[in-house]
């Protein structure tokens, strides 16, 4: 079942990776998608390669609130699903996040996404249907090593959307999560950038570890076992929007799956282990 006559859908972070493969996969299938990035001249690449875009900086609520009037205006004020996507990755060993930078990931992760779904509510709600399908991770069931402040935007997600879900229950309005482990995309190259710009790694007790981690997020092709295009959340997301009893969450890559299943069987001592061997201390 194609959701709604394959109505509109908005996607946030097509600039590139999951949010790009899922916009032009959505579009080939016949949705008519609103597809958003952040930079105005992403909008034009995405726009110049046949797809409706809007401007969306999820850190700015301004930016926020002209996309959602945008997007209605576009689709005669109907939306039938919205796919948040939109994030980062903030390396970093908990004790050199500053509270501007743990701050920094949740706006875009986190508070943006709930704004956007928060805006767009009243419209679907009017309807009496609509999907709200939310890209989670495999580091919103555990936690890696390095990866605390992305850790916590995701986690805090999990919570938010199932909260979200039961809340919702009657409406005709779907809540999912999507939950992949390693997926090729830029994704390491921008999270590299961020690490140079706000962690002093010379200062940290942690630096020997930051070298590893380094070479990790600077390395060409895939960087952990099990890595999968992202292709392989388009055909989740593809169900979470055409089946009548859509999943509350969506395992993608055999990671996902396996740390999902570990971590309600084994004592946390035995999983910290597990989960320290399996970044490999911060480097993959």
């Amino acid at each position: 079942m194609r959701g709604k006559a394959a109505g509109p859908v908005l996607i946030t972070g097509c600039s590139s990776g999951i949010g790009y493969a899922c916009a032009h996969g959505l579009a080939r299938r016949g949705y008519r998608v609103i597809a958003s990035a952040r930079r105005a001249e992403d909008v034009a690449r995405l726009t110049a390669e046949g797809l409706t875009t809007v401007r969306l900086d999820l850190d700015d609520s301004a930016s926020i609130q002209a996309a959602v009037e945008e997007t209605l205006r576009l689709t005669g004020g109907r939306l039938f699903a919205l796919f948040n996507n939109g994030a980062y990755g903030q390396p970093g060993a908990v004790e050199d996040l500053s509270r501007a930078v743990l701050r920094a990931q949740l706006e875009t992760n986190l508070l943006g996404w709930h704004e956007l779904t928060c805006r767009l509510l009243p419209v679907l709600r009017a309807q009496g249907y609509g999907r709200i399908v939310q890209n989670s991770s495999v580091l919103g069931l555990v936690a890696f090593p390095y990866r605390g402040a992305y850790v916590a935007s995701k986690f805090a997600l999990e919570g938010l959307t199932d909260t979200l879900r039961l809340e919702l229950a009657g409406t005709g309005i779907a809540v999912s999560l999507i939950e992949p482990g390693p997926i090729e995309s830029r994704f390491r190259a921008n999270a590299h950038a961020r690490f140079l710009a706000h962690i002093d790694a010379e200062a940290s007790p942690h630096r020997a570890a930051y070298r590893a981690q380094a070479a990790r997020l600077l390395k060409q092709g895939p960087a952990a076992p099990f890595t999968l295009p992202p292709e392989a959340v388009l055909r989740a997301l593809i169900h979470a929007l055409e089946s009548r009893r859509p999943r509350a969450r969506y395992a993608v890559t055999v990671p996902t799956r396996l740390f999902g299943a570990l971590r309600r069987v084994l004592p946390a001592p035995a999983l910290d282990w597990l989960l320290a061997r399996a970044s490999g201390g911060g480097a993959r």
